[in-house]
């Protein structure tokens, strides 16, 4: 993990059950004596997800609706660290705004860039009831409603248009973008997390996220490199474009895109445990 990320040890069950109570419905004990929940269990993970929030990040409280993404904060605090390293190497600026594509009904990525490094943020997404659901996040905790703005995507045919409005700018745009190109491959991967998790359940859509989180014809590779071509039309509104790629074999293909705009590029690799992610990032 990045060395700023406060996730590198083991969660303080102990303290985060002082600040949410209601983590202890899903609290176990496992072989070693160690607390732990079972991760397979959505409510489990949704609290668990709550309580780290609240503890370490002073917001007072997060719900998503059934169905819908439980992001692992660690990761998603990963992206936000390795972007700020990204901007002190470009700018000295104080006062960073940027924008989250697909903001996810979590609204997890401008939460925790506005409370971690202050950032003014804006999320975009095409699902209305995502839009609803981050709003709603957002009000929980007053701070934030200052630092954060959330915007509807009417038209699927654009990821930046329509969203960037004339006369902004933006530090960077980040994005986790729908990485299986059909729903039977999004299942299988949903099914491969739980065998992962050493368990046998029946598939679960509250284990794996809705649709237009997991998966969109073309699949991550076809939606970054539509990412690419639409982001040369806001190349002075932007600094850096960013985006997680999933698949490492889909590199090639993306860069092959980056070249092809003549962008100045570079990839950022990002370790959580054995989990192995990283993120692309250019810039015009």
């Amino acid at each position: 993990m990045h060395p700023n990320n406060i996730h590198t040890s083991s969660y303080d069950f102990k303290a985060l059950l002082k600040i949410s109570p209601e983590l202890s419905d899903y609290v176990l004990t496992d072989k070693s004596g160690h607390m732990t929940i079972d991760f397979s269990v959505n409510k489990g993970v949704v609290a668990l997800n709550r309580a780290l929030l609240k503890f370490h990040y002073g917001v007072k409280d997060w719900q998503i609706p059934d169905n819908y993404l439980c992001p692992p904060i660690p990761g998603r605090a990963d992206y936000i660290h390795h972007l700020a390293d990204l901007l002190t190497k470009d700018s000295a600026e104080e006062s960073i705004v940027g924008l989250d594509i697909g903001v996810g009904a979590n609204c997890i990525y401008p939460i925790l860039g506005a409370q971690i490094y202050g950032w003014q943020m804006v999320g975009a997404d095409i699902e209305i009831t995502a839009v609803n659901a981050a709003l709603k996040n957002i009000s929980f905790t007053p701070q934030l409603q200052n630092k954060i703005s959330i915007r509807h995507q009417s038209n699927n045919a654009h990821i930046f248009e329509g969203i960037i409005k004339e006369g902004e700018y933006y530090h960077f745009s980040m994005c986790n973008p729908p990485f299986h190109a059909s729903r039977k491959e999004a299942q299988k991967g949903t099914l491969r997390k739980l065998g992962n998790l050493h368990h046998t359940k029946e598939l679960s859509l509250n284990f794996g996220g809705q649709a237009k989180e997991l998966w969109c014809n073309g699949g991550e590779a076809l939606f970054i490199k539509r990412m690419i071509k639409e982001s040369s039309k806001f190349k002075n509104q932007v600094g850096w474009f960013t985006t997680l790629v999933s698949k490492k074999e889909n590199l090639p293909k993306i860069y092959k895109q980056l070249e092809k705009m003549k962008v100045n590029h570079t990839t950022v690799p990002m370790e959580q445990g054995n989990k192995q992610s990283r993120f692309v990032a250019w810039k015009f």
